[in-house]
This record gives C-alpha cells, sequence and structure tokens, in this order.
C-alpha cells in the first residue's frame, strides 16, 4: 500500500444538480454501500462497493464505516475566527454589538501570539464539525492573517480569508487607511494566495467603516489579482441600512455602494442580505454575486429573516451558501445551521427540505465560491474532503434515527437534531485530521508524502 492511495466506504450521499432549480430526485446521489478510491488527495472513483471492490490497488483496505453517512465536507461562506472567544456574546443588535463586543476583542490580534492560539481553536472547531473548507474574516492586523494562513496550511484545508479593511467608525486601534489596507493586502495576496490549498479575500469589513477611497482600493485589487474573492456585509439591520444610506446618498442602493467600486462580481460574497429589494436580487444574479445565508446569527442579534427561495427565483437565481457567522452565530456547526435555516424559512411560508438543505452545505456553498469544480461533492476528480456523520451521534440522535422511514427523514433528523457530537471524523484531502474515536488527540496533522 502507498501512503497516498486510500479507500473510504459507508452509505454516501452527494449531489449530480441543483435541487432548487430540479426535482430532487434527479440531484442527489446515494449509495447504500459505497466505496470511495483516494488518490493523492483527490477522488478517483466513487459508487456503489459491489461495482468497484475490484478496483481497489493491492493492499488498500478500505476504512469502513458501516452505520455512518459519508458526505463532502461541509462549506461556511461567512464566519469570524477571531470572534470565537465572545461568541454568545448578550443582549444587543449589530451595531451596539460591534461597539461593545467585537471592536474590544478583535485589537487582541495585535498580538501574534494571541493569533495564533484562537486560528489554532477555531480550526479545530471547524473540523469538529465536519466544515473543511471556509469564508473567513480576519482582523485589520495583517498578523492575524498570517496566523490563520499558517494554521489552515499545517491541515491542508482549503480556505479563503483576508485582512479587514477600516479606515473610519471604529477604534483607532482597529482603523487602516486606504493606502495602508491596500498595501498590507497586496503583501499578503502575494504571500499567501495559491499557496497550496489557500486563497485570498479582499476583506472590507462593510460600507460604513470604509471610506469611498478604501473601497475603491479595494477594487483596484480585485482588477490587478486574476481568482481572488471579495467578502463584506449587506443589509443586515435596518440601523445599519439607514446609515448606509446617509453616508452614501448618492447611491441608489446599499448594494450600489459596492458595485459603484467594482466590488460585484463573480467571486464575491456578500453576508446576510436580508433587507433586500428585487433590483438588487436582479444585479447580483447578473453579475454572478453570492449571499451568504446565516440562520444562527440573524436570529440570535434580531436582524431578520433572509428570503432564501426569493433569493433563488428561477427567474434570476442568486447564488447561495450558507454561514455560520460566528461570533454573532451561535454554532460552527452546520448542522445546527440548517436546523434554524428551516425555521427562518418556515416563517416566510415556504418549507426547507433535507435535499435543498444539505445541498446549501456543500455543492450550492462551493458553487456561491465558484470552487464547484473541486468541492461540495463525492465524484472523480473532486479533493477529497469528506465529513462522516454518525446518527448515533447522541443517545436521542439514535433512538430517532432508528424510527426513519426513508433517507430523507434521516438526513432531516440529522439536520434538526445533530451538531458536532453526530461528526465521527472529518478528512481534509484524503487524510483523517479529525477521529473523535482517537486516543489522545482527535486531531492530527495530515502527513506529508
Amino acid at each position: 500500500m502507498t501512503s497516498n492511495q486510500k479507500a473510504l466506504r459507508g452509505r454516501a450521499i452527494s449531489f449530480s444538480g441543483n435541487p432548487f432549480e430540479r426535482p430532487a430526485a434527479e440531484c442527489l446521489v446515494h449509495h447504500e454501500d459505497a466505496l470511495i478510491l483516494v488518490e493523492d488527495g483527490r477522488i478517483t472513483a466513487f459508487g456503489p462497493y459491489a461495482d468497484l471492490a475490484a478496483t481497489l490497488p493491492p493492499g488498500v483496505e478500505p476504512v469502513h464505516y458501516p452505520d455512518a453517512i459519508l458526505t463532502a465536507g461541509f462549506i461556511d461562506t461567512h464566519v469570524h475566527y477571531p470572534q470565537l472567544e465572545m461568541i454568545g456574546a448578550y443582549g444587543a443588535q449589530l451595531l451596539e454589538w460591534l461597539e461593545t463586543y467585537t471592536f474590544v476583542t478583535e485589537q487582541r490580534f495585535a498580538d501574534r501570539a494571541h493569533a495564533d492560539m484562537v486560528a489554532g481553536h477555531f480550526l479545530r472547531e471547524l473540523l469538529r464539525a465536519g466544515t473543511t473548507t471556509a469564508m473567513v474574516y480576519c482582523t485589520v492586523h495583517p498578523q492575524s492573517v498570517e496566523a490563520f494562513f499558517a494554521e489552515s496550511e499545517r491541515f491542508n484545508t482549503r480556505m479563503i480569508a483576508g485582512k479587514v479593511l477600516m479606515d473610519r467608525h471604529a477604534p483607532p486601534a482597529l482603523l487602516d487607511t486606504a493606502q495602508r489596507g491596500y498595501d498590507e493586502s497586496k503583501a499578503l495576496i502575494a504571500r499567501w494566495h495559491g499557496r497550496g490549498r489557500q486563497h485570498y479575500c479582499v476583506t472590507p469589513r462593510f460600507a460604513p467603516t470604509s471610506t469611498e477611497a478604501q473601497l475603491d482600493a479595494a477594487g483596484a485589487l480585485l482588477r490587478e489579482h486574476d481568482a481572488i474573492f471579495m467578502q463584506t456585509h449587506l443589509c443586515e439591520n435596518l440601523a445599519e441600512v439607514a446609515w448606509v444610506r446617509e453616508l452614501f446618498p448618492e447611491r441608489s442602493s446599499y448594494l450600489d455602494t459596492y458595485d459603484h467600486a467594482g466590488l460585484v462580481g463573480q467571486r464575491s460574497m456578500f453576508g446576510h442580505a436580508i433587507h433586500m429589494h428585487e433590483a438588487d436580487f436582479h444585479r447580483c444574479h447578473e453579475a454572478g454575486a453570492a449571499l451568504a445565508f446565516c440562520p444562527t446569527s440573524n436570529l440570535f442579534l434580531g436582524s431578520g429573516l433572509f428570503q432564501l427561495f426569493d433569493a433563488m427565483d428561477p427567474a434570476r437565481p442568486v447564488r447561495v451558501g450558507l454561514g455560520t457567522d460566528v461570533g454573532g452565530g451561535t454554532s460552527l456547526s452546520q448542522l445546527q445551521s440548517l436546523n434554524e435555516a428551516y425555521k427562518v424559512v418556515a416563517m416566510s411560508g415556504r418549507k426547507l427540505d433535507a435535499v435543498r438543505a444539505f445541498y446549501l452545505a456543500t455543492l450550492g456553498g462551493a458553487r456561491a465560491l465558484y470552487l464547484d469544480d473541486r468541492l461540495g461533492r463525492l465524484a472523480p476528480g473532486y479533493d477529497a474532503d469528506i465529513a462522516v456523520l454518525d446518527p448515533k451521534g447522541t443517545p436521542l440522535l439514535d433512538f430517532r434515527t432508528r424510527h426513519c422511514d426513508t433517507l430523507e427523514e434521516l438526513l432531516f433528523v440529522l439536520m434538526t437534531l445533530g451538531d458536532d457530537r453526530a461528526v465521527r471524523a472529518t478528512y481534509v484531502a484524503g487524510e483523517c485530521v479529525y477521529d473523535r474515536s482517537r486516543a489522545g488527540d482527535p486531531f492530527r496533522y495530515p502527513a506529508r508524502v
């Protein structure tokens, strides 16, 4: 057996298409007993065990998960790693919450040792939750980005992250300038973008904390570098929307403040987008921009209800991914995100079934990030980023799932009752970096071949 060839066996699900656009039965791929062959970090074969067993390389014994469900690793399209230490902060809506908790916490990331410590905890909690790729906000400090990418590189996770840009309306210790933000971002792009599985993301926090000059500088970074990403916040809170209208009275909408600077396009991710107008949905569709649906955060901060089916209207569908938005969000588990997403959608008079939900957490997120050629599916040629879900992860799950009659019911129970305890193991590029049953430390950096 060579170290770069591996195999996993067990019940498995994946997707061949978008169940928001086609019947779910045509999009969900399910094998009761599947075999996944992996070589050099990528899937080389996926299908029924009975069909593929004869193709196992000599000496390769599959890791067998007979009571689990194998799926592509979860994708988090909006999360703040520095806010892990303030998750669950009490009693404020967005703008007060930023002043009271966020800006205080983020000032600590001037210390590289502190950033290293939090990045280590954060990556491990993502992997414990079965999340293998995330779009991540760091802080204004370049060392916060260095710390995050360095830890991601050790785990070989595919991550997207960037230095926050803020040149106004924040404490002096968290302010840069349009020029310094540009220069520091450019240096970080040169150092990290495309290095292994790391991707850089230009990151203006949101329009109120950036001058027009800084937004223009962010647009210049996008024009100067191929295939980098952009992330910011959009229409999260009504008071925030009103503030943007005061700060940018000449713009037709909140989205237009970004569009004017050249920030609305492919690989642009806008967090929240709760209080959107039809013209802005249409503009996102036209430009190929994506929205991050962050249900636990929107409910916790009292921001509002994201209109999922309006955003994904087949007449002008907008790409949508699922985000935890920790620390406004209350869990890094995308199963818990889906639990709350179901309730948010139900309050708008619709229903989010399990097939569409798991699509959002996997292939839908990959499509929102323009990484659906390599992430979000179990299929030949795709990165072997895999979550092993345990329907017996808690006593209640064990009891409830024994009474499920269909796969769809089982998946729905997992997304309503499950959390990180329902994740048995997480694979990154074919390496088991988290195994809850591993003696001692359940986390392990992958071996370097």
